[in-house]
């Protein structure tokens, strides 16, 4: 479980065990009993390289199955799933980023788009305060 997770995360940032291990002041030997499950890293060490990694601790510490290693997303970033647009545009947000981005029943959400990029779904009151804020800065500086 954790031995396959820290070798997946270690490849995928294209880190060596020496390099890791330098990071996380352990032997390479170390590392690589960690990674070949006849020792298991203290919590100090899954905390370090969840930061390395840029994963949450539980997706380190959790049980997945291989092919669910890629679809873990860095921390702050989210895969929330697959959602079906209906035949007049609606579409129901996951469970899961409602409660992450504290949407509601009721709120105002504003859809941007980028031609090359995609789309974007942001609260309206977080998009509105940025740009009062913008403005703000530019008739500070007298641009506007």
């Amino acid at each position: 479980m954790i031995n396959m997770n820290i070798r997946f995360f270690r490849r995928r940032i294209n880190m060596t065990q020496e390099q890791l291990a330098e990071k996380l002041n352990v032997t390479r030997q170390t590392l690589a009993k960690w990674e070949n499950g006849e020792a298991t890293p203290n919590i100090n060490d899954c905390i370090n390289m969840s930061e390395i990694f840029q994963i949450k601790i539980d997706d380190l510490a959790r049980d997945m199955k291989e092919e669910e290693l890629p679809l873990v997303s860095p921390k702050g970033k989210h895969i929330f799933g697959i959602v079906t647009v209906g035949e007049k545009g609606q579409m129901v947000i996951p469970k899961d980023a409602r409660k992450i981005f504290d949407i509601n029943p009721g709120d105002k959400l504003m859809v941007l788009g980028d031609e090359e990029q995609g789309i974007a779904i942001v609260k309206t009151d977080a998009f509105t305060g940025f740009a009062n804020e913008i403005l703000k800065a530019y008739k500070e500086k007298g641009v506007l």
